[in-house]
């Protein structure tokens, strides 16, 4: 079991799927939890839920971030885990993705990563301790079809990772990332009823995991928690692969 008592922890994205899920497992493992969001009334339900307290925080807005920052500091006097599991998706290629699509998903995939990974970081290495988790995917390993504008930003996530945990590791602060496959959230099931054939668009998403299904948001929130505890102190600059063998045999 791990334990985070007396630790404070910022999930963006909390408010469904598996934000939510992060945040019930931190919770549930002793975190003080903030849920921040910009789903106002799901997310204060998440809250209310875990005894935590609910921020309505856009990421891809640079003043949102430094302005949550300010507040969990001033309440808690610290961050030990952020999560910046906040994300868009989008369908299309190169050729069918437009300048503006292209911006809506890099200001809340990256910059809402960097944005709120610049309003935390101060804090945490002047504390010489921290732990920060970018939510990327499995797309930013593998590419995925009609998923240009989405791949490219994961790509990136992992890439912004990599480079984090390398300039601020004598810092004592971890950074990872998890790149979970396809996961059955909220998000997903809704897109599934969109299909004229919703049976066959499942079975098309689950055969291209080994597992023959679907993650669960509990098994990635598994491996969150994991990178948030101190039993994970040797791991930074790590890209957790939680993709039911989709990238095994690439």
């Amino acid at each position: 079991m791990f334990d985070l008592s007396g630790k404070t922890a910022l999930i963006t994205g909390a408010a469904s799927g598996i934000g939510e899920a992060i945040a019930t497992a931190l919770a549930e493992a002793g975190a003080s939890v903030y849920i921040a969001d910009v789903n106002e009334a799901a997310g204060r339900r998440v809250a209310e839920t875990l005894g935590g307290i609910f921020l309505a925080c856009d990421v891809s807005k640079e003043e949102a971030c430094r302005d949550a920052a300010a507040m969990v500091l001033e309440r808690f006097g610290r961050c030990d885990v952020l999560v910046n599991n906040a994300g868009v998706g989008h369908v299309g290629t190169a050729l069918t993705t437009t300048g503006d699509e292209y911006d809506y998903l890099s200001s809340v995939n990256v910059k809402g990563v960097l944005f709120m990974s610049q309003a935390f970081l101060p804090d945490m290495i002047e504390r010489r301790s921290g732990s920060i988790i970018n939510m990327a995917s499995i797309g930013g390993i593998v590419g995925i079809r009609d998923r240009f504008a989405y791949c490219a930003t994961k790509f990136a996530v992992v890439g912004m990772t990599k480079c984090m945990a390398l300039d601020h590791a004598e810092s004592g602060v971890r950074i990872n990332c998890i790149c979970p496959g396809r996961v059955e959230t909220p998000f997903v099931q809704a897109r599934l009823r969109e299909y004229a054939d919703p049976a066959q668009a499942r079975a098309a998403m689950t055969g291209t995991q080994a597992l023959g299904r679907m993650g669960a948001p509990d098994e990635i929130a598994a491996a969150a928690l994991y990178l948030a505890s101190d039993e994970a102190a040797f791991v930074t600059g790590s890209s957790l692969i939680i993709d039911g063998g989709w990238s095994a045999g690439k």
